[in-house]
């Protein structure tokens, strides 16, 4: 078992899919992981020329608690400039949730990135 398999068992279904672990630290108080989106475009621009340009701020969201401690997941989504148009434009996580079949989980960790209230 290598460090990717565990964090498959550790974070939401399908986020390492879209979002590679850079990072992890512990304390006896908190694990803290860091996560970057992949340099994948994303599917509605699918047949533009985009040109990543690094990444929003940073965010941070708390995730379900393992044997006692706070997990913090650090979060940095990616932007691309469309060498088309001049636009700035980055993956629409909430077009993602919806159309897709993820859990209940994995969708709430979704809207979480994009700002929306879970439930």
């Amino acid at each position: 078992m290598n460090a990717n398999d565990i964090s498959r068992l550790l974070l939401p279904e399908g986020v390492l899919a879209n979002f590679a672990v850079t990072k992890f630290t512990e304390s006896q108080a908190a694990i803290d992981l860091y996560l970057e989106e992949k340099n994948q475009k994303p599917e509605e621009f699918q047949s533009d020329k985009l040109v990543s340009k690094g990444f929003f701020d940073e965010i941070t969201i708390q995730d379900f608690p393992i044997r006692g401690r706070s997990v913090f997941l650090h979060i940095k989504r990616r932007r691309w400039l469309n060498e088309r148009t001049g636009d700035t434009v980055f993956r629409n996580w909430t077009m993602v949730a919806k159309g897709t079949r993820k859990t209940t989980e994995f969708a709430s960790f979704l809207k979480a990135i994009s700002g929306y209230k879970t439930r």
